[in-house]
This record gives C-alpha cells, structure tokens and sequence, in this order.
C-alpha cells in the first residue's frame, strides 16, 4: 500500500539513502567537472557535506521530526565543502527549516518546502547562475507546484515525477552554459543533486535502507560509545586488506601510466596513493584482493618492501588502545593560546613554501587545504574559534572556498569577520602585504579588495581526460596553463605551456611577475624557466619562490 505521508522516520531513512547514493557516485561526478584538472572535486564537496549531515541525523531519534531537520540543517551547514557543498547545505537548509514543525508531510508541505530549499539557495549565492544546481533545484520545485494544482498528490506519483523533471532539466544544462555543452558534460552539481533525489526516492519505494551514516575514507573517528564505533567502524572497513609496496620500475613511468595504474587501483580498492619518484613508485592501497593489485605492478617492474595488513583482524586491538590514547591525544595536539589582538589573518593554503610565506607575512592560522582539498564550514569556525582577536579576516585564496567562508562569517556572533574575496593564492598573498596596521579594518578591507582585483593569475596543471574547451582540443596528459578566466594555453611541454600562459596573462600595466613553484619541480628547473620568463619580460622584476603545492607544477601572478 502506497504511504500517504511521510513520517520523521521516514525522512531519516529517505536523507540517508540520498546520502550513500551521492557517496556511491561521487567519483563519477568528480568527472563531470568542466575543466579536465586531476582536482575536480564536486562529488567529494557534495559527499563531504552531506555525510556531515547524515552523521548527525544517525545519531538523534529518528522519530524526531524537530531533531531530524536541525541535524541535517546544522550537519550540512558546518559541513559545507566547495560551492556545490554550500549550495547543497542551504537547499536542506530551506527545506528543513520549512517542515521542521510537522509531524508527517504530504505532498502541499513537500511543495512548500522545495520552493523554501531553492528560495534560500538563491540568496546565498551573490550572483546566481543559471545551467548550475541552482537551476535542477528550482525544476523540482516549479514541478512540485505544477503537479500540486493538478490534484497529483500520491506521494510515489508526486516525488517520482518531480525527480524525472530534473533529471529532464539537468539534461538541459549544457544548452544553458556553453562551456558544458563544449566539455560535453551536465552541470555536476547538478547530478549530485538528482543522485540524492534518487535515493530518497528509492528509500520511499521501499528499497532496503543501512541507517549508519556514510563515512569518507580517512575521516577522523566519531566520539562517543567505543562499542558503538566498533560496531559502525568494522561495518565501514569494506576493504580489508592495506597493501603496500614499491615499484623498482623498468620502464619509463609517464602521466599516462600512472593514470591507468591510479584507475585499475580504484576499481579494486580505495584510500589510494601513488608516487613516483625518477625510477621508483611508492604505492598504497586499502582492497579485497591484494594479489590482483600485485600481478598489475609486476607489469612496471620488480617489487620491493612488499607489506600487506589485515585490517579488521588489527581493529580491535586499536579500539583497546584507543580509550587510554585520546587523553594523552588531547593533550599532545592542545594549542598554544594566541596572544590577544585587535585583527587577526587566516588564510587558506597548501604547500609548505606557500605556508611559510604566508607565516611570514603575519597570518596567524593556516587552514591547509585549496586545489586539492576544500576546507569546510567548520573548519572555518575552528580556526576562528583559535585566534585570539576581536577582528577576523578570512583568505579563501580559492573561488570554490569563498562561499563557505561566507557562511561561517555568516555563523559566528562573538567576533567580527571579513572575508576577502581571493580567488588564488598570489592574490592572498597580495592583500596581506597591502595590509596597513594604522588603518581600520574597515579601511583596510577596502584596500584589499581593491589590490587583488589587479592580480592576474595562471596554474599549470595536467589533464586527466580528453575535452574540448575554450576553443581548445585537449588530450589526456597534456600539461595545460588555466588562467583566471580560461584555458590560456595546453601542450606537451610543461615548460612551454607554462610560458605561452604568461605571455597570454601578461599586459602592459604588469611590473611583477610571481613563480611559485611545486613540490614535483626542482630548484634548477625552476630557476630555468624563471630565466626564460626574465628574457621575456626584461623590464618586469621577476620573483621565483618555492610553493611546494601538490599538483600544480606553476603557480605564476602578474600585477
């Protein structure tokens, strides 16, 4: 017999399974990603937020409704990865806030609720943009209220029919953004948002639901009842085998071996590392079938430092160490009190050159993360929880991280919070050196923002995947040169893309050129391209720093 409504218990199983569907996509999201970067990240982002939610909803009653909607609100806002993440965490957020004071919901509040979610996404985001999630959430809502005035109430009709309408629309997107249609790709956000759809509605059809919350691999462990973790954690350990081993290759190990290798590894496990370093790779794995992960390394070269874990037969002896550790823990990672100050500087950065640079600066906390990895919400909060000053200013230094700094300027009452817009790291690094002590901070934000507008900025990278964008043909492995608006240039040689870039960011207004250079080039190739570029730009002055960031073998400014 079809439900005619839908009880809190119900909507904690729905969010759920929304939650483990996203989870079981993610990667192939991440391809979806426009830019073919080895760091498209809007899977992990949505993943990420969602399952800090559904960590929350698994641990109140789940025949709370009141309880229920504050834990997927508060979950997702803190949360909150990447602008998909921060979009994704207000729809719950509208939608929760709207239902929380119901004890079952029917389709008139479902409809209600859809069109708070897409009202209060909408004003989060500074400049919406149409082709985006933003676009998927609002067809769900515009059918909601369609099918509402038709008198199609039934529930299994009304949700079936609302997640085909957005499927409908999100097929759409590329018509509404040319550079999905030239990528040949869906908005990813997007088809985040209609996996957790999906797998609401499969929860409601009644497919079997686990009602433990997803974990991401590498997460720090709940606190809370140790038998209760035990129990969630030997559920979790879905690969039990940790493998590692190095590679002592006999053969010349490119980008595009290492892609393969990387994609033959996921398809049999997870918590995936692979390094190459000149003629050796370092690998880890976490899989069921280490032989398999073995015979395909053998291909490359001999073997050597061979080591394999059970990890579920070594889980218990960690648990028994764990209730005597955290104590020592906690002390061992308790901080030094800041000494007290009117404005304090966070700035979020990768790379230990780049780190250090910003210390020296006077930044007073670091969130690591950027390209590779969008800090979330919370980490946000924590960080402002740590400075010791009355006045806060927030370097995102990312343009996927500037929301969710808003929204934790947005969450904290006992400090006041700037966020510079930065959108990269040479930009970061700009604004705190036009930072003036004497003036306010009011001031001094104005000046800020003012002086990274003049900052260009290119990154080269690799590409993971053939595409076509910007009017250029793309094939897997080929280094490319993105600008701050574009692909400025793609090739075979990473020293010539590199410097095709800097011509194409390079006006007439430009006195300094910036290299940071990353953790895969050496001090002697990079001072070779820095001399390239000074023969280049002979009037320009040229720095060259070591930024040790992951990835990215350049990271260069103009200004």
């Amino acid at each position: 017999m079809a439900l005619k409504t839908i009880d809190a218990k119900m909507l904690s199983r729905m969010f759920l399974a929304g939650a483990k569907n996203l989870d079981s996509k993610k990667e192939w999201i991440n391809e979806l990603n426009v830019f073919p970067v080895p760091d498209g990240d809007t899977g992990t982002n949505m993943t990420m937020t969602i399952i800090s939610a559904a960590k929350e909803v698994a641990g109140v009653d789940m025949e709370d409704m009141p309880a229920v909607c504050k834990a997927i609100s508060s979950g997702s806002l803190r949360g909150a990865r990447g602008n998909s993440g921060v979009i994704l965490s207000q729809l719950f957020r509208g939608f929760t806030k709207s239902i929380s004071d119901k004890k079952e919901l029917n389709a008139a509040d479902l409809c209600v609720a859809l069109d708070k979610a897409v009202e209060t996404a909408y004003k989060a985001v500074m400049k919406p943009k149409e082709g985006t999630i933003l676009t998927v959430a609002k067809g769900g809502a515009v059918k909601a209220a369609e099918l509402l005035e038709e008198g199609r109430t039934q529930l299994d009709d009304y949700i079936g029919e609302i997640l085909r309408h957005m499927e409908e629309v999100l097929a759409q997107t590329p018509e509404m953004l040319p550079v999905l249609k030239q990528a040949g790709v869906v908005d990813s956000g997007g088809q985040g948002l209609v996996e957790v759809v999906r797998g609401a509605y499969e929860a409601f059809l009644g497919k079997e639901v686990d009602l433990t919350a997803p974990v991401v691999s590498g997460g720090s462990a709940p606190s809370g009842n140790s038998s209760s973790y035990q129990a969630q954690a030997e559920a979790d350990i879905k690969f039990g085998y940790c493998t590692e081993f190095i590679i002592m290759l006999n053969k010349t190990f490119n980008i595009k071996m290492e892609m393969d290798f990387k994609a033959y590894l996921e398809s049999i496990g997870d918590s995936i590392v692979v390094v190459a370093d000149d003629d050796i790779v370092k690998v880890h794995v976490h899989t069921n079938d280490p032989g398999f992960a073995i015979q395909k390394a053998l291909k490359y070269g001999a073997l050597s430092n061979l080591k394999i874990d059970n990890m579920r037969l070594e889980h218990q002896e960690k648990l028994f160490k764990m209730s005597g550790q955290e104590e020592t823990k906690a002390e061992q990672e308790k901080e030094p009190v800041m000494e007290k100050k009117d404005t304090a500087f966070i700035a979020v950065s990768i790379g230990e050159g780049l780190n250090e640079i910003f210390k020296g600066l006077g930044v007073d906390y670091i969130i690591e993360g950027g390209q590779t990895m969008n800090p979330s919400t919370e980490d946000m909060l924590n960080a402002i929880e740590k400075v010791n000053a009355d006045h806060v200013i927030i370097l995102p230094n990312n343009k996927n991280i500037i929301l969710a700094a808003n929204q934790a300027q947005s969450l904290v009452e006992d400090k006041k919070i700037f966020v510079i817009p930065t959108k990269t790291v040479p930009q970061g690094i700009t604004a705190v050196i036009n930072y003036v002590p004497d003036l306010s901070v009011e001031e001094n934000v104005a000046v800020m923002e003012e002086e990274i507008s003049r900052v260009k900025t290119g990154q080269v990278t690799y590409a993971v995947r053939d595409t076509s964008i910007d009017d250029k043909e793309i094939r897997q492995g080929d280094y490319m040169g993105i600008g701050d608006k574009g692909i400025l240039s793609v090739g075979e040689d990473k020293d010539a893309v590199a410097l095709d870039m800097v011509k194409e960011m390079m006006d007439d207004e430009a006195e300094l050129i910036s290299i940071y250079y990353g953790e895969d080039i050496s001090e002697e190739e990079a001072e070779s391209f820095g001399k390239e570029v000074e023969k280049l730009y002979p009037d320009c002055d040229i720095e060259l720093q070591y930024g040790g960031q992951p990835i990215y073998y350049y990271v260069v400014s103009a200004e």
